[in-house]
């Protein structure tokens, strides 16, 4: 196995507050090439987060099955904590990275060296912070290439292409943070989606430094997409462009041709940029999707350029392409139907079919009481949010190092298989009774390869909405998913255990409901939580501990020497 040793000069990840930079990346045959420019300059400028002082963070290139070695470094003011989103980790969780699950976090001043175990994940992922809300400016994204010797199961692109949907807050996102947390209501929004770190042309602040991809008519381009937005499903397209999807979340799909893509937080989806179209230049346009009006949400659109090479009269300005309406929740329902694993001789399935462990989540926005009823939720109460009306309570000690050296009292292994009351889920009007969880650290135990099958439910407690659900150490096939309440008898009949697609998250409907199947070979400690990052901020998160198997190949491997203290 391949070891990449990412050392202080290109890919240390130094941790550290900085003036805002921005990137504009041009292709050049056969690599892109990174310049830095001034946000500053009509924004307001403020210090934030980052690493190696790029806003996104260092795309990290590498092949399948690398062992990458990275060190940490904390040179900021507040504690942090890195994941690797999608890697698996197999029988290492220690390197996973969420605060409290499977270590405590870097304190400031400290360092930690992670080992990132890949397996069979292959094409775009990426890395993130995962502690309060630090996730905002400290991510990046992580492309796999294929093995020396093999190729990708498409016409090789003529350059590939990394682009990240993020946010600018103009506010520091730690105030927001806990200024939302002392009020129990929402969050303030961002200012601003960003396409690698610029807003684009219809922000007065970034008119002048727009993110621009360079192309040659005639050539295909490999787009690697991350969405890294806090709490929306984006919408994305290119003006008068059709687009090929080819891999999502580290595997490859059937491809599919459509006019736009729906992305979640936390998922990435790779997709062929077909030159065909009159050298000019056109508009990437990225919007949010919102099936929950009622709340605040940022409603704008970022934009970035397509600009043929060449002799021409460019259009001004650049056309812009038309998306699907804010609150088109059949768009995205439509979109994320469309992905198929590619099953192929090169890239098999394999749906577990004999499933021995039946699980049934709900997940619900909820509310707790507060003092005098004075909080900004619901009748004066604070929101909160749950998983089977069980909402997390964060431990000081982590689950990881609690479970390995068996330590009692941080967890109690009681999360239950079905939620403790049945009730029409997706009831327009669900009694106000069914809006307080319960505040727990409860883990889900499963023995070492179990064949699970997990039906995660939305619910319209409180408010009706889409959940992004992630699921660390596994990835899982979605077998199904519908909209209203999951019907036990009629819609497993309707199953894809064909060609389902391979994913490590996957958006369940608002009002409506997903069936992923998973085998449990991962022994460790694995979060499970919805990746808009008020829902997991509010408690909607649990965790599934995975039993050491039998062989000495299927244990969790001790832990490193450096992991940080609590």
């Amino acid at each position: 196995m391949k070891q990449l040793f990412l050392q202080l000069v290109g890919f240390l990840l130094v941790l550290f507050c900085c003036l805002l930079p921005s990137t504009h990346a041009t292709i050049h045959h056969p690599r892109y090439v990174v310049k830095e420019a001034n946000f500053t300059r009509l924004c307001k400028s403020k210090s934030i987060w980052t690493v190696n002082g790029e806003f996104p963070g260092p795309t990290l290139y590498v092949e399948e099955g690398d062992t990458i070695l990275v060190t940490i470094v904390n040179q900021g003011p507040q504690n942090i904590t890195i994941h690797w989103h999608g890697v698996k980790q197999i029988r290492y969780p220690w390197s996973d990275g969420p605060e409290y699950i499977t270590q405590c976090p870097i304190q400031p001043g400290a360092n930690f060296s992670q080992r990132i175990v890949l397996s069979d994940e292959i094409g775009t992922l990426w890395w993130h912070a995962h502690s309060d809300w630090s996730r905002a400016t400290v991510h990046g994204a992580l492309v796999v290439k294929p093995k020396n010797g093999t190729t990708y199961p498409f016409p090789k692109p003529q350059a590939d292409v990394p682009i990240i949907i993020a946010e600018w807050f103009r506010a520091d996102v730690q105030a927001i943070l806990e200024d939302f947390l002392r009020r129990g209501g929402d969050p303030n929004v961002s200012d601003a989606y960003t396409i690698n770190g610029q807003p684009g042309v219809l922000y007065p602040c970034s008119e002048t430094d727009v993110f621009k991809i360079s192309v040659e008519q005639g050539k295909t381009y490999l787009i690697r997409m991350v969405n890294a937005v806090m709490n929306n499903i984006m919408f994305f397209s290119v003006a008068k462009h059709q687009l090929t999807v080819v891999g999502a979340d580290g595997a490859y799909l059937k491809p599919f041709n459509t006019s736009y893509i729906a992305i979640a937080p936390g998922q990435t989806m790779d997709f062929l940029l077909f030159a065909n179209q009159n050298p000019d230049h056109y508009c990437m346009a990225s919007k949010p999707y919102q099936s929950l009006l009622q709340i605040q949400f940022d409603n704008t659109t970022t934009t970035a350029v397509v600009e043929y090479v060449g002799n021409y009269t460019a259009s001004s300005p650049p056309l812009i392409p038309r998306l699907p309406v804010v609150n088109d929740t059949m768009a995205v329902f439509n979109y994320t139907s469309s992905l198929r694993s590619l099953a192929s001789k090169d890239h098999p399935v394999d749906v577990p079919k004999n499933v021995t462990k039946n699980l049934f989540f709900t997940l619900a926005i909820n509310s707790l009481p507060c003092p005098d009823s004075s909080c900004d939720g619901p009748n004066g109460s604070r929101f909160a949010a749950s998983v089977s009306n069980l909402s997390w309570v964060e431990p000081q000690i982590s689950i990881l190092q609690a479970y390995y050296n068996n330590i009692a009292g941080v967890y109690n292994a009681s999360f239950p298989r079905f939620p403790e009351l049945f009730f029409n889920f997706t009831s327009q009007f669900v009694p106000i009774e069914f809006q307080l969880p319960r505040q727990t650290t409860e883990v889900k135990v499963l023995e070492y390869n179990s064949s699970v099958e997990l039906i995660l439910q939305g619910t319209n407690v409180v408010g009706g909405i889409d959940h992004p659900m992630h699921l660390h150490g596994h990835s899982f096939y979605v077998v199904g998913e519908g909209l209203g309440n999951f019907n036990k008898t009629t819609d497993p009949l309707r199953y894809n255990l064909v060609d389902p697609p391979y994913m490590n998250t996957f958006v369940v409907p608002r009002s409506g409901w997903a069936a992923i199947r998973f085998i449990a070979n991962n022994p460790g400690v694995w979060l499970l939580h919805c990746h808009f990052e008020r829902h997991i901020t509010w408690g909607m998160e649990m965790v599934f501990i995975v039993k050491n198997g039998p062989g000495s190949s299927e244990t969790i491997l001790p832990p490193p020497p450096d992991m940080p203290p609590c």
